[in-house]
């Protein structure tokens, strides 16, 4: 049994394990992407269900994780709710836009959601505005161009290469007049220095990545006094985003040896070259490489 597995399609909530392991580093984690099926957010609200159920049963009969953090907004909007019914047993904790620190921060009143097309699409973002950020226009833009940029080649490019991938996509929002932009999609987190630099002082880059891992381990609740949260977060970390989102902060660069040894990281499908990329990755992060889960 380990303490957390996180799950996305791919690379994206590496940052979020990051996070957690930063906060409490005794714990064990697992770390699945889903790469026989990436790209999620192309895929339709039942191909969505369909391929996380299989992997989610998976993970559960192999390492019996005491929390599953669904490190992606794709699957968290559109199937968390059904993984809750399915695996009941289990606890599960998602991840979905940080609508309502954008709002809280922008002055013109204009946020850009910068995810996949599924989550883009999704009407849970409209509620999402409606409750927290129903005086904001918000621009979404769907960038799959990106995402695959950042599960194929992020890791092995050079810093002048991933600014430039950015570049597009910031001055999209630019001329949108946006001030403020969500990370929709745990991707972007891989590369958020970068996004940042691309969209310039002008425009502040949120996510949802604290108020994400604080909910885990208050859902956890085995873990050691001393990482218990000292007020509770809300059932759905959305609606209480604002007391716990990333605002422009560093991830760390990599875990220690001790916390590598319980950290492991495993992919769904890959070919030689997704491996190199895998290994560089886990080498950069302190991870365990352990190839496709059987």
């Amino acid at each position: 049994m380990v303490d957390f597995a996180f799950l996305d399609s791919g690379t994206g909530g590496i940052p979020y394990l990051l996070e957690l392991k930063k906060k409490c580093s005794e714990v064990s984690c697992v770390y699945v992407g889903d790469t026989a099926n990436f790209p999620y957010g192309q895929k339709s609200h039942d191909e969505i269900v369909e391929c996380i159920s299989k992997v989610v049963a998976e993970v559960i009969e192999k390492f019996a994780p005491a929390v599953i953090v669904i490190a992606c907004n794709t699957i968290s909007v559109n199937a968390l709710e059904t993984l809750r019914l399915r695996f009941s047993n289990t606890n599960f904790v998602g991840t979905v836009p940080a609508i309502k620190l954008a709002a809280k921060l922008s002055k013109n009143r204009k946020i850009g959601l910068l995810a996949t097309k599924a989550t883009c699409e999704n009407p849970y973002n409209l509620d999402l505005k409606n409750k927290f950020a129903s005086d904001c226009e918000l621009v979404m833009r769907p960038d799959p161009d990106l995402i695959a940029f950042i599960e194929r080649k992020s890791f092995t490019a050079t810093r002048e290469e991933r600014i430039a991938a950015c570049s597009e996509m910031a001055e999209f929002f630019k001329s949108a007049g946006c001030d403020a932009v969500i990370l929709g999609c745990t991707h972007f987190l891989n590369i958020r220095e970068e996004i940042a630099l691309a969209c310039g002082s002008g425009i502040t880059v949120v996510d949802s990545c604290d108020g994400v891992v604080n909910h885990a381990i208050e859902v956890h609740g085995g873990l050691r006094g001393d990482f218990r949260m000292n007020s509770p977060l809300g059932e759905e970390v959305a609606e209480d985003c604002g007391a716990g989102c990333s605002e422009g902060k560093a991830f760390p660069s990599q875990l220690s040896t001790k916390d590598s040894v319980l950290t492991s990281l495993y992919i769904t499908g890959s070919d030689k070259k997704d491996e190199n990329e895998y290994n560089v990755l886990c080498s950069r992060f302190g991870l365990e490489f352990k190839g496709v889960l059987k």
